[in-house]
């Protein structure tokens, strides 16, 4: 054997070896990576889902890390623009060699970032979307948390119906994937009690007058209205409303269930109900544990937390417990064998129970309803499957 063939031989062996490592986890570390909204129309449910999954990661490091691994999260901001989250997405996976993609916010933007991941085995953990897409079709590497818009509404809109007897129900709705989901969703629901939307209105991404909308609303005499809308079209639609004596129930999905529809929307904002999976956290929150956590937070970050900043921090907590009982060897597909049997219990912050399998991607489809009330969120119900 030549001392040529000898270096080759040697350099194929380390080659297969590195071949072995698995990406994003050293010795010392573990590295996952997130895509949010920094400096687009969602910044601010991105910075807060941000500073939640930091707060996670501090007190694991604290704590001595994951099987003696310390914990680093590098968030890239996509303005919440697919385009960019893509670019982000190539950033994370070929430079920065992140193990797991976690908690990666809006529908559009994780359908275009996800191929670029899973040509490279990188698992789309927890993203902050309530989509269909997030687990359907099936794919090993994808795992999420939501209860989608469609099943939200599908459940809730018939339950309010039938308590507060009404008869005719409207929908307004973004015109777009979101949106229609939620329309979709309140369509099925009525359905099983044989009804329809007496009246469907949408708007494009970006409105800000929704008179026309409201007076087509009020002519058809609608005593509930579904909507598909975020947090600038809620306030305006329920705004205009109650300034032209039009006073039916609102019911949103979980994008409208935010803190700033009541800071920003002012008392007109009592009353509505939105569909939730987590609560609010709130500084003077009866749950001393809940208030423990809101206080802690605001004392780092010095600013109140959100629903949003729970996310984070829950989805950076599951991470690390299945990552934590996938022990020492932990590689992607030692992670997904242990995702596959976990079962997390509610939390603190009152979310559902969650189970995966081989063939279920989806953690719960449970959703509950709740009502601002003097300028708070409470939960008016249990969980509705």
């Amino acid at each position: 054997m030549t001392f040529k063939t000898t270096l080759t031989l040697a350099a194929l062996a380390l080659a297969a070896g590195q071949g072995m490592a698995q990406q994003g986890v050293s010795k010392t570390e573990i590295t996952l990576g997130s895509i949010q909204d920094l400096s687009g129309p969602i910044a601010g449910f991105g910075k807060q889902a941000r500073l939640g999954m930091l707060l996670r990661v501090d007190e694991i490091n604290e704590q001595g890390g994951i099987n003696g691994r310390k914990l680093r999260i590098i968030v890239e901001d996509s303005a919440y623009d697919p385009k960019k989250a893509v670019l982000a997405a190539q950033k994370l996976v070929n430079q920065d060699k992140i193990f797991m993609m976690v908690g990666h916010i809006g529908t559009a933007q994780n359908l275009a970032a996800m191929p670029v991941q899973f040509d490279k085995n990188v698992i789309n953990f927890f993203p902050i979307t309530a989509a269909r897409e997030m687990y359907e079709p099936f794919h090993k590497l994808k795992y999420s948390f939501a209860a989608t818009y469609f099943d939200q509404m599908r459940n809730a809109a018939p339950k309010l119906v039938k308590e507060k007897g009404i008869k005719k129900v409207c929908t307004m709705y973004q015109d777009d994937e979101f949106g229609l989901e939620v329309m979709r969703g309140g369509e099925a629901g009525l359905k099983t009690i044989g009804m329809e939307f007496a009246e469907k209105t949408s708007y494009k991404r970006g409105a800000t007058d929704f008179s026309s909308q409201v007076a087509k609303m009020k002519s058809s005499g609608c005593e509930m209205v579904v909507l598909g809308t975020i947090i600038r079209e809620t306030i305006g639609a329920i705004g205009e409303s109650r300034k032209t004596g039009f006073n039916p129930v609102f019911l949103g999905s979980s994008a409208a269930y935010t803190d700033l529809i009541h800071k920003l929307g002012g008392p007109a904002m009592n009353g509505l109900y939105a569909t939730m999976t987590v609560q609010n956290p709130y500084l003077d929150e009866a749950s001393q544990p809940i208030r423990f956590w809101a206080n802690k937070y605001k004392t780092k970050f010095n600013e109140d937390p959100t629903v949003f900043s729970v996310y984070g921090y829950n989805i950076i907590d599951t991470f690390a417990k299945a990552a934590q009982k996938a022990g020492p060897n932990l590689t992607t597909d030692s992670y997904i064998k242990v995702m596959d049997t976990m079962v997390i219990p509610p939390d603190m912050f009152g979310s559902a129970q969650a189970t995966f399998s081989p063939t279920k991607r989806l953690g719960s489809d449970a959703s509950r309803l709740s009502q601002i009330t003097e300028g708070k969120w409470k939960p008016v119900s249990e969980y509705i499957k």
